[in-house]
């Protein structure tokens, strides 16, 4: 039961799944939207320009109708009259071709914001599939795309049994009246019947528009092991990123332990803590962490002092204040000054004793009460 529970697309679609069907040109559409838009902007237009227009139409109208004898049987007269004609109603129609484009660019913005994705425009053979075609008939879209033809083929039936109803005597008197009187009628009867379109189709769009933004997120609900594989894909394999985390901690671990023959002392509490220290005073204002570990990484850290003949000090407090304290490559506390001054000072005196082979010098002896402060010291501050 959880097996099928986590193939069911109850899920929804996360924020990268909506961005990769941006990009594959998957938006939500609504082609009655589109045309509400396309007719608004037509209505508009007509309604704002309708002085322009009446009289370009009458200028039109009478300039085709009007010719002389020689005209009539001049067929280049007659060319440049249809020529002319043409470019005069290609300019009527001009303005509102334009603003019904502007409506087609605004409807998928309004809904699903502009994108342009090349993929979109990619063969896809399964468009053209029988079978999938079939699907779709029968799929909850098929049934939403056949109510909505029933009410747009009921709506335009409305319109025009109306303007039948209500302007036939007007449609028919239209021929008997003058030019100008009769685009101006003709024009106010045309507005009418779109501003009832218009009112149809926004009916339409108002029950469309939920439906197809509900049908686009379903379609890209994700099932909850998709929903898992992206996190992993996003943030990483939780597996994989521990190896990783135990590779980078094992290569910091090598390189710490590369600088340990360089120390110049390791300081340590004999059962659990090491601290390498290194110190030049041309390049540092004061000795430097090197490496520092506890337990098995102590006890490595003072297998490679003894290997390299770094002197090994047993200072408790100093090594449990210093592995609390600092990070590898940190400076001392300045509160640890006085401590590290008296190790690096017997360091010193011990390599001079070796390096003299005990024939002048006396042995050092090796720091005991060295001045801890108390709160630097786990030890202490934890009791």
């Amino acid at each position: 039961m959880a097996e099928d529970s986590d193939l069911e697309r109850t899920e929804p679609a996360s924020s990268r799944r909506l961005e990769q069907a941006r990009e594959e040109g998957q938006v939500p559409q609504s082609r009655e939207l589109l045309a509400f838009m396309v007719l608004l902007a037509t209505v508009g237009g007509m309604w704002t320009m309708s002085d322009w227009i009446g009289k370009h139409a009458e200028t039109i109208m009478r300039h085709g109708l009007t010719f002389d004898r020689e005209a009539a049987f001049s067929s280049k007269a007659m060319q440049l009259s249809v020529v002319t004609l043409s470019g005069e109603a290609l300019l009527l129609a001009a303005p509102i071709f334009l603003l019904s484009i502007v409506g087609a660019i605004l409807a998928p913005a309004m809904i699903g914001g502009l994108v342009f994705s090349p993929k979109a425009l990619a063969l896809n053979f399964s468009r053209i599939d029988p079978v999938s075609g079939m699907k779709r008939v029968v799929s909850m879209h098929g049934l939403g795309e056949l109510v909505k033809a029933i009410l747009k083929s009921l709506l335009i039936g409305g319109v025009v049994w109306w303007m039948i109803r209500h302007d036939g005597e007007s449609l028919f008197s239209l021929l008997g009246q003058p030019v100008d009187e009769g685009i101006n009628s003709f024009f106010h009867i045309l507005f009418k019947a779109g501003m009832v379109l218009l009112v149809g189709v926004a009916l339409i769009v108002a029950l469309d528009v939920p439906f197809q933004l509900w049908q686009y997120y379903s379609r890209l609900r994700m099932t909850k092991e998709e929903l898992k594989q992206e996190h992993k894909e996003q943030e990483g394999d939780p597996h994989l990123k521990a190896k990783i985390r135990a590779q980078q901690r094992e290569m910091a671990r090598n390189r710490m332990m590369a600088e340990v023959p360089k120390a110049d002392v390791v300081v340590t509490n004999p059962t659990h803590f090491s601290v390498a220290l290194k110190y030049d005073s041309g390049a540092m204002g004061a000795p430097v962490v090197v490496a520092k570990g506890v337990n098995a990484v102590a006890l490595k850290i003072r297998e490679l002092a003894a290997e390299a003949n770094v002197p090994v000090l047993e200072a408790p407090p100093l090594a449990r204040a210093l592995y609390r304290h600092t990070e590898i490559g940190d400076q001392i506390p300045s509160a640890l000054y006085t401590a590290v001054a008296e190790v690096m000072a017997y360091v010193y005196q011990l390599n001079q004793f070796i390096a003299d082979g005990g024939r002048t010098l006396i042995a050092p002896v090796m720091p005991k009460a060295l001045s801890v402060p108390a709160d630097l010291d786990p030890g202490v501050a934890d009791a």
